[in-house]
């Protein structure tokens, strides 16, 4: 192959890189995370029966951190293409021990500005159950997400925080 024909095809290979990252809307869907149990794990929260949110948030909560976020937990200002993972737990109880039960559910949260501009560059998703297809959550659900983790303005909207 020519020396030009090898330039044609870097630059057209860039160009539909660029391409279908300027088609990326923020209404596709985030992807379930598969490798999130690798990352860093930044907390543990068992939610008891006797908790007023135990019937919607009851369980064992791990939060992961994707490398990128490592550094937002670090200064509290997240990079682009931070994901944080909230892993909500069913438990069982077993000899006085309570172990993790099934998958309630798996909350992401991803960062990414350019996509996610209406809801503080943030963009979140909701996997029910095993369910690791479908956790696409509507304009409306987005902004209610966003506007409770807004609260959280000191920590680029993320609640978590590495324990100190």
């Amino acid at each position: 192959m020519s020396p030009s024909r090898i330039a044609a095809a870097v630059i057209l290979g860039a160009a539909l890189t660029c391409s279908a990252r300027a088609l990326a809307r923020s209404d596709d869907p985030i992807r379930f995370p598969a490798e999130f149990r690798q990352w860093a794990h930044v907390k543990s929260v068992l939610v008891g029966p006797e908790a007023p949110s135990f019937p919607t948030e009851g369980g064992i909560h791990h939060i992961y951190a994707n490398p990128k976020a490592i550094d937002g937990y670090r200064t509290g200002r997240f990079p682009e293409g931070s994901v944080v993972v909230y892993n909500l737990l069913e438990t069982t109880t077993a000899n006085g021990l309570t172990l993790e039960g099934p998958a309630r559910r798996l909350d992401v949260m991803v960062k990414d500005s350019q996509r996610y501009r209406e809801t503080g560059g943030w963009g979140f998703a909701r996997f029910k159950g095993d369910n690791r297809q479908d956790g696409a959550l509507s304009p409306e659900t987005q902004r209610t997400c966003f506007a409770c983790h807004d609260k959280r303005k000191d920590h680029d909207a993320v609640f978590s925080e590495f324990r100190k």
